[in-house]
């Protein structure tokens, strides 16, 4: 047996299933819906962290989790649990409630869901509107979401598991201002965002409500990259952005060979498939990691140096070798987690 490595990430074919969008979008769409009703617990709980770190989900070992959260001399927490498909909700003196996840609506979700946490002794109130999304549905109205196939929820974990490593690794290369690798369940993506130290122009968005929600997120330079499971006709995907974009960004190239800029986004995208069918993986995401933050970070005129640890600029300055650092022929399909 492998002994384990503070920076263990597996290449192994069952840590990195395929996840077609078109294969489980209806429950995508669902377990989207579900987040936000447990986030926003969450978020109605907690203080006001810098560019909205109160709000996120957590990887598991099981799922996703709130993290503990505070309710007068008692702490909660609330995991999505892909191993057992449940909802667990544990309270620090012992009394919890379970809910299975199944095929249900969103409208009954959130119904037994708040019975939950009333029959825990917690009084919860949450704006009822999903954000983020086109044609919101209020929760409890909502009848439209129902679907929820575990096989593929449990991939959808799986993936974060590998991602969510990756992005812990790629996280402690830097030593300037990192925010926590955090799953936000407005956009349904994984992110690890870096800072630059400086301040970042004013923002103007015309919509009221996202002028400030933009204004706290981006109120400092950043670089964020992140992976979500897809959308609309996009299929599971990672990407890499600044905030501000540096001029020029559009015309860099970044490793691997299959990352692109996306115009319309105004980012590097690299396709999930192209990462699991990649020789190795890890090292696929790992080139468009470093490489997408680099060629930002440098336009931008980060101060590197002071930034970024000593031997992660000695690695740049290496000359590439043939075996690690070109591209890798494909690896064969796997199987589900």
């Amino acid at each position: 047996m492998t002994p384990p490595h503070s920076n263990a990430i597996s290449d192994a074919p069952e840590c990195w299933p395929q996840l077609p969008l078109s294969a489980w979008k209806d429950t995508c769409d669902t377990l989207h819906m579900w987040t936000q009703i447990v986030g926003k617990t969450r978020m109605a709980f907690t203080p006001l962290v810098n560019h909205w770190w109160n709000v996120p989900l957590y990887v598991s070992s099981h799922g996703l989790t709130t993290s503990a959260i505070p309710y007068g001399d008692r702490v909660f927490e609330v995991e999505f649990n892909f191993l057992k498909h449940t909802l667990d909700l544990r309270c620090s003196d012992g009394a919890s409630r379970q809910l299975q996840l199944a095929p249900r609506t969103v409208a009954d979700f959130y119904a037994e869901y708040m019975s939950a946490l009333n029959a825990l002794g917690i009084e919860a109130h949450i704006w009822k509107m999903p954000v983020e999304v086109a044609d919101p549905i209020p929760f409890d109205q909502d009848r439209k979401h129902s679907a929820y196939d575990p096989i593929y929820a449990q991939r959808f974990w799986r993936v974060l598991v590998s991602v969510n490593e990756a992005f812990q690794v790629f996280r402690s290369e830097f030593i300037g201002k990192s925010s926590p690798v955090h799953f936000f369940w407005g956009s349904f993506d994984l992110a690890v965002t870096r800072f630059s130290g400086r301040r970042a122009p004013e923002r103007n968005d015309p919509d009221p409500v996202l002028r400030k929600i933009m204004r706290e997120a981006y109120s400092h330079e950043v670089i964020s990259a992140g992976w979500w499971p897809g959308t609309g006709e996009q299929d599971a995907a990672f990407y890499c952005y600044a905030a501000p974009i540096p001029e020029g960004l559009n015309e860099q190239r970044v490793r691997p060979e299959q990352a692109f800029y996306h115009e319309a986004l105004g980012e590097f995208v690299l396709n999930y498939e192209d990462v699991r069918r990649a020789a190795s993986p890890t090292r696929a995401l790992s080139q468009f990691l470093e490489s997408s933050y680099a060629a930002a970070a440098t336009l931008a005129k980060w101060d590197r140096a002071a930034l970024e640890r000593e031997r992660k600029r000695e690695r740049e300055r290496e000359p590439s070798s043939s075996a690690q650092d070109t591209e890798q022929p494909s690896r064969p399909e796997a199987g589900a987690a």
